[in-house]
C-alpha cells in the first residue's frame, strides 16, 4: 500500500457496516466459518456499537459496525446499502501514519482518539487517494 517502513505493521481487521448486529453476527460468522465471542461494544466517541470475529487460521478480524443513533458517522454509509466499509492497520504512531499518507495525497478524516473497543488504545482515519478507507489502530496502550 504505502512505502512507510515499519508504520503499517498488519492488518488488524476489516470493517463492514450492518443495520443492526444482534440479527446479522450469527449468519455473518457461520459464513466466513468465524467464532464469535459475543462481546458488543459501544463507543461513545464514534457513534457507533461494534463486535468482531475471529476467523480460524488467521489473526485479522471482521468487525461489524452498527451506527448507534442519527448522528453516526456511519449512518449515511448504511441508507447507501452498508457493507464492506474500511481496511484497518496496526501502526506504532497514529500522527506519523497520518502525516504519511497525507504526503501521498491522501486525506485525513479523523485525528486519533481513544476508542472503547481497543482498551482506550488510539485510532484515526484517512482515506488514501485511491479512496480506499483506512483506520489506523496504535499500537500503544491508549
Amino acid at each position: 500500500m504505502y512505502d512507510s517502513g515499519d508504520d503499517l505493521l498488519r492488518l488488524h481487521h476489516v470493517g463492514y457496516v450492518v443495520d443492526n448486529i444482534d440479527a446479522s453476527v450469527a449468519q455473518f460468522a457461520r459464513s466466513v466459518n468465524g467464532a464469535w465471542d459475543g462481546a458488543v461494544f459501544f463507543d461513545p466517541i464514534q457513534k457507533v456499537k461494534v463486535t468482531f470475529i475471529s476467523s480460524p487460521g488467521t489473526n485479522v478480524q471482521i468487525e461489524l459496525v452498527e451506527p448507534a443513533g442519527e448522528t453516526s458517522p456511519v449512518g449515511a454509509f448504511l441508507k447507501s446499502g452498508g457493507g464492506l466499509h474500511h481496511l484497518c492497520y496496526e501502526v506504532r504512531d497514529c500522527e506519523r501514519t497520518l502525516e504519511l499518507i497525507r504526503e501521498r495525497k491522501g486525506l485525513i478524516v479523523r485525528r486519533a482518539k481513544p476508542a472503547v473497543a481497543f482498551g482506550g488504545r488510539k485510532i484515526a482515519w484517512a482515506i488514501t487517494s485511491e479512496k480506499l478507507l483506512i483506520e489506523l489502530l496504535e499500537t500503544g496502550a491508549g
